[in-house]
């Protein structure tokens, strides 16, 4: 069942008890929409009419996501550095080649930077996808330092005249500021020789509330500026696209939807918003 689903079969009916609303409070916060926004959804749909409820939270909802951009930014006489970032198992590597290829599919060359560099099966997994995406893998040894691979990344993509260049960064704990300070010296070795044009930040949809945490911190560490949503189910943990917008006023710009290539779409605003009430 969609998002608001329950909510609006029950405002349609034009009678709703206490203990029904109780019951689309407890579903919506089970959405990892947050306590807040839930009882702000709430207030608008038991001050509206019935047959005025939708369109009245649509709109609400739409004020509530990230004026931002969402294209990716792009300069079109340099190369444009964009690094994945996030914790463990969110699914940045499988992101960063699902990116990588959306980009190739629009024309642009890549190169891909391995600086996960603690994780051997990360490396592996994204020489993987570049042997069959046909686009340059830059890794260094096992265990060595993630800034030196992305020097060397840099600098091949410079040379190659590649028009973006991305790096997987090893996932690290929110938590642990030896990692983030890592993550940072990563950020300086890039921007010595060119800027970085998008720090996406990967989160994993099941993870709910947290997630807003997770975001929170990466942004303080490292100046996220964006996210990729990955295993985005609308019909059970749909709320968390919505709270973290409206939380950190940063746009998502892709989701992922599945291990396949080409599953990643680009973040529709008003298509996820009517796919809440489908």
């Amino acid at each position: 069942m969609s998002l608001f689903k329950r909510l609006f079969n029950a405002v349609k009916g034009g009678s709703v008890s206490e203990s029904d609303w109780e019951q689309i409070r407890k579903n919506l916060i089970d959405s990892d929409l947050g306590v807040k926004l839930v009882d702000e959804v709430i207030s608008i749909a038991k001050k509206s009419k019935p047959e005025d409820a939708q369109s009245a939270i649509a709109n609400e909802i739409k004020g509530w996501l990230s004026k931002k951009s969402r294209d990716l930014s792009k300069n079109a006489d340099s190369i444009n550095p964009i690094l994945i970032v996030g914790v463990n198992g969110t699914g940045k590597t499988t992101s960063t080649a699902k990116i990588a290829n959306y980009l190739k599919m629009n024309g642009n060359q890549i190169t891909l930077a391995a600086a996960d560099t603690f994780r051997a099966a990360a490396v592996e997994q994204l020489q993987t996808w570049g042997d069959r995406l046909n686009i340059p893998v830059i890794a260094g040894k096992a265990n060595s330092d993630p800034a030196a691979v992305v020097f060397e990344a840099t600098t091949s993509a410079l040379e190659n005249k590649s028009n973006y260049l991305l790096v997987d960064t090893a996932g690290r704990l929110h938590t642990k500021q030896g990692l983030m300070d890592e993550l940072g010296k990563v950020v300086r070795v890039i921007e010595k020789q060119r800027p970085i044009c998008e720090i996406l930040l990967v989160i994993d949809a099941t993870t709910g509330q947290n997630g807003i945490t997770q975001a929170k911190t990466f942004i303080e560490a490292v100046g996220v500026t964006g996210f990729v949503i990955t295993k985005l189910d609308g019909s059970a943990k749909g709320g968390v696209a919505i709270a973290i917008e409206r939380e950190t006023g940063l746009p998502i710009k892709f989701l992922g939807n599945g291990e396949a290539i080409n599953d990643l779409t680009v973040f529709e605003p008003d298509a996820y918003i009517a796919s809440l009430f489908a």
